[in-house]
């Protein structure tokens, strides 16, 4: 456990040094740090920014994916099964139509929005029924997805383009002090989360067993929607929708390191941050001076490896 931790620890730090160095444009880090113009503004105001995002939101996002995998006991679930994903475009898309400039803050809401309309729809009494939850999810998806294409169709042009860029998902630089709050709350959750890993493992196997073992599984199931949603709300609030990070890193990881949620949750975190800055830097690097959006890149080359996955585990079950 503590050898998988400190191997994805380890990964993750080498990226994070390496990705802001590189780039379509060379730059001296000496310069950099001695504020000699353009490597400066360069390093500190173009790439460390984006690298630090992407960082967080892969983290958040693959974190998410062990979470939701675990409490519907689907392997194909993913931070935006749920629908909160698809709220916050439905706000975003929302606010590009209506001409407000505040995209993300229209994205939280209408995140939170859809929180509220599947934990109501699915408590029954004391009890948050997995069922339930998964098909208010799907059920919020498949609206959302309705208004988001009747939005689209009535839109200029102008607000069209925008639109279908900010679907396809993208990281930007943003400012320090909007990573700073996205830090203040992303890393908090991530650990409680992650310090909950026995009780997982415990609801993994069944709520029967888990309830026999002394957990309160509507409690449990309750923390880790409203968390997994948190954290898919705010990533997506500020990057839009980026694909199977949350998909693809947990699978990759149960199948090296095994199901333990002790292992698997720190290895997600760590592995799934590296995974998506390594995802941005080539989705900047690739084409230059075209920055293609690192969503369209995650699910291009995402899906044929989340199917090489597939046909390796099913040639392992037949061996």
């Amino acid at each position: 456990m503590k050898g998988s931790v400190a191997i994805s620890a380890l990964i993750v730090i080498v990226v994070a040094v390496v990705a802001p160095l590189v780039g379509s444009t060379h730059i001296d880090l000496a310069n950099a740090f001695a504020g000699v113009s353009p490597d400066h503004e360069i390093f500190f105001y173009a790439r460390l920014p984006r690298v630090l995002l992407a960082l967080l939101g892969g983290a958040a996002l693959s974190i998410t994916g062990v979470l939701f995998q675990c409490m519907l006991r689907d392997p194909l679930a993913e931070p935006y099964t749920l629908g909160v994903s698809s709220g916050a475009s439905v706000g975003a898309v929302l606010a590009i139509c209506l001409g407000f400039s505040a995209t993300g803050f229209a994205s939280l809401i209408g995140a939170a929005v859809v929180l509220a309309i599947v934990v109501t729809m699915s408590v029954d009494g004391r009890r948050m029924s997995s069922f339930t939850l998964l098909l208010t999810g799907v059920t919020m998806n498949s609206i959302a997805f309705a208004i988001i294409l009747f939005l689209h169709s009535i839109a200029s042009f102008a607000q069209s383009f925008a639109i279908s860029r900010w679907l396809m998902g993208g990281l930007d630089a943003v400012p320090y002090s909007t990573l700073a709050w996205l830090a203040v709350i992303v890393l908090p959750v991530m650990a409680i989360v992650t310090l909950r890993a026995p009780q997982w493992n415990l609801l993994a196997v069944g709520e029967e067993w888990a309830a026999s073992r002394g957990v309160s599984t509507a409690a449990l199931t309750t923390f880790g929607y409203i968390a997994g949603s948190v954290l898919t709300g705010l990533v997506t609030a500020l990057t839009g929708p980026i694909g199977f990070v949350g998909l693809i890193v947990p699978h990759a990881l149960r199948l090296k390191f095994g199901a333990d949620h002790r292992t698997l949750m720190p290895c997600s975190i760590l592995l799934g941050a590296a995974f998506l800055a390594v995802c941005d830097t080539l989705s900047r690097t690739m084409l230059p001076p075209t920055d293609i959006p690192v969503g369209v890149l995650t699910a291009m080359g995402g899906g044929p490896f989340f199917l090489w996955l597939l046909r390796s585990k099913r040639r392992s079950l037949w061996a």
